[in-house]
């Protein structure tokens, strides 16, 4: 990587300007343990880590040998232009779908604490579902990444308003590899703004982020940001409190931090898991869904805003639906389907 451009961090100075205005901006990882009821929360700020960033770090702390990172190795470099193209994303709709009375609300102005949120719910999957879940992506040809996020969506939309509604997500794109840093725990994470429509297999869904990195929509927003660093502290507060600071309002983030330790080398106590994750949730993008394999067992994560709800049932409700999902068409896998999706 010696020979890559080393640059600052475009990432952090937002999270910064989100935290002055009162965000929490804790990365949530979660270390459970059989014999306890409560996961061993652990919070990094985001303005110092990525999600695989943290990660590494946690682990690194406790023992574990971690060595070179997950790298990027979809092949669109940038040109220094893309940032140009985000214009038209800008003038296409902002509307967010809306909650139905199914998600309990404490009120939209409702003052909070910048704390971690209480309503947050997971899922493990065992050696062997995981397992089920990577061959049923295999099977019809796309990413246990895409997979997730066209079930996640089909599990939510019952919680909606409109339930036939597009719902659009953050996606995050990790840029190791890419680029260059001081250390290789910082912010790598760009991202994909990826609507997902009504009745969307999951074939469709993978064709749509690969398609967004295609037009490399990840550089144009890494190079956005990177241009904030010539913008007053004030202009990125202003920019993040009136919902400008992203190319795409988003019901909520979606974030897959891929697959650790498969050979399960680390052997170290304190590291031994299964392990949760969650990016943080926003006032503008109140929902985030998690995603971690560390020694071939996959965890959901889902938490929520407190000014969307505070409520751990609420989100216990989403998780369960998203897995009714999952083994939905995890089972049509097993059964020799050729089509693995479900009406919504």
């Amino acid at each position: 990587m010696g020979d890559r451009k080393k640059i600052s961090d475009p990432i952090s100075p937002w999270f910064v300007a989100a935290e002055d205005l009162g965000e929490y901006i804790g990365v949530r990882f979660g270390r459970v343990d059989s014999a306890k009821s409560e996961p061993e929360w652990i919070f990094l700020r985001h303005a110092d880590y990525d999600g695989i960033g943290g990660f590494a770090h946690i682990l690194r702390s406790r023992g574990a040998n971690i060595g070179a990172l997950a790298e990027q190795t979809h092949p669109a470099t940038p040109s220094g232009f893309e940032v140009l193209g985000l214009g038209q994303k800008y003038l296409e709709s902002r509307k967010l779908p809306r909650w139905n009375s199914r998600v309990i609300r404490p009120g939209a102005n409702e003052a909070h604490k910048p704390q971690p949120p209480t309503a947050v719910a997971w899922q493990l999957f065992n050696e062997v579902e995981t397992s089920k879940i990577k061959t049923a992506s295999k099977r019809i040809g796309v990413t246990v990444n895409s997979f997730l996020l066209n079930n996640l969506t089909r599990g939510i939309r019952p919680f909606l308003e409109n339930a036939s509604a597009d719902v659009p997500w953050m996606v995050p794109v990790n840029l190791r590899g890419k680029t260059q840093r001081d250390r290789d725990t910082a912010n790598f994470a760009s991202y994909i703004g990826v609507k997902v429509k009504a009745g969307e297999t999951i074939e469709e869904t993978h064709r749509k982020i690969f398609a967004a990195m295609d037009r490399k929509e990840h550089w144009a927003n890494w190079q956005a940001y990177s241009l904030g660093k010539f913008a007053p502290h004030a202009v990125r507060k202003f920019l993040v409190a009136t919902r400008l600071a992203v190319s795409q309002l988003s019901l909520g983030s979606f974030s897959n931090l891929g697959v650790w330790d498969s050979a399960k080398e680390i052997t170290v106590e304190a590291c031994r898991g299964p392990w949760l994750f969650s990016p943080p949730v926003l006032s503008f993008q109140q929902f985030a869904a998690g995603c971690l394999t560390f020694q071939n067992q996959l965890s959901l994560t889902i938490q929520a805003h407190p000014q969307l709800t505070i409520k751990a049932s609420v989100c216990e409700q989403w998780i369960q639906s998203w897995v009714e999902q999952i083994n939905l068409d995890v089972a049509r896998e097993s059964r020799g389907s050729n089509h693995l999706s479900a009406p919504d």
